[in-house]
């Protein structure tokens, strides 16, 4: 679609260019009007379309240097594991596994996660990439709840169970889903080079 409507957009700037006198009559000024604005704009709206859907794959999360390791984590072979455990028990799409737990923070959350997302392509290419990657603000539980909120299996863990008003506080977000003692590891990027991974390609 994208490169259709480019390649559309300049097979029509060709009468133009060679017969400007085109735009002398009502009929070339709508030619012309469509070939240089419609066109061109709705080419360039099919290929943000385009590369906003591809900014939600791992493929693309996991394309700078210093996210590597991240998608990395996603095989560690160990149930611990935060990431790895959703991913390997496709609890999330694998294709879009860092999206679908990270949707405040990405491309497709609100403006200022837009605005962060900028910055994170500046930072890539024109300037220093940090050593650490550190969130913006602490992780929300509302992440988690996209999914697990009201599921059989959430509300009736021992751990959410252990003691009244748990389930509340995970809710209201005063009870952090990452707290020591509940999902404490999630990444372990620092590590997952030396850790065991899950081998994923059948007989690898």
């Amino acid at each position: 679609m994208m490169i259709t409507l480019f390649v559309l957009a300049i097979v029509l700037l060709l009468p133009l260019l060679v017969r400007p006198s085109l735009t002398l009559q009502r009929a070339g000024r709508v030619y012309a009007f469509l070939a240089i604005a419609v066109l061109p704009i709705g080419a360039a709206l099919a290929g943000l379309e385009a590369h906003m859907e591809r900014s939600k794959t791992v493929a693309f999360c996991t394309s700078c240097h210093l996210m590597q390791r991240y998608g990395r984590s996603l095989h560690i072979d160990d149930v611990e594991h935060l990431a790895g455990q959703h991913y390997q028990y496709n609890r999330v799409p694998r294709e879009t596994a860092c999206f679908a737990c990270h949707t405040n923070y990405t491309m497709y959350g609100d403006y200022t996660a837009k605005l962060r997302g900028l910055r994170h392509v500046w930072v890539q290419y024109l300037g220093t990439v940090p050593a650490q990657p550190k969130l913006y603000e602490p992780f929300n539980n509302r992440e988690c709840l996209h999914c697990h909120a009201g599921a059989r299996s959430f509300v009736e863990a021992v751990t959410h169970k252990s003691e009244p008003g748990r389930l509340l506080a995970i809710a209201e977000n005063r009870q952090s889903c990452l707290a020591s003692g509940c999902h404490a590891t999630v990444h372990d990027a620092a590590k997952v080079a030396t850790l065991p991974s899950w081998p994923q390609e059948e007989g690898k």
